[in-house]
């Protein structure tokens, strides 16, 4: 994105949304690795698991809460995002569990 002072105002405007929608379809046809993902997504599973095992009803509730939320978050913006179906849930999935890709 490059501004230019003397650039009119709507120029600009028309300029940046075309850079905007550019950047959209490029992202939107980029391929998601969804690998990460899943290890993330295994890891909590994992501990959900073990929370449920361990009798900590109240830690699982939360813990499921608060992903459940997170993805629902993550879903709601990938569709305002112009997403839909399944590239939408797929980067709502990334956005969730991406985390990880650090491990």
């Amino acid at each position: 994105m490059n501004f230019d002072e003397n650039e009119p105002q709507p120029v600009r405007d028309q300029r940046l949304a075309v850079e905007r929608a550019a950047r959209r379809a490029a992202r939107k046809a980029a391929p998601l690795d969804l690998r990460g993902a899943h290890i993330g997504a295994a890891i909590t599973v994992i501990a959900l698991v073990v929370l449920g095992w361990l009798g900590k009803l109240v830690a699982l509730g939360i813990v499921s809460g608060v992903f459940l939320l997170w993805f629902s978050a993550a879903l709601a913006w990938t569709y305002a995002d112009g997403d839909g179906g399944r590239h939408a849930l797929q980067r709502a999935y990334r956005i969730t569990f991406g985390w990880g890709d650090s491990i």
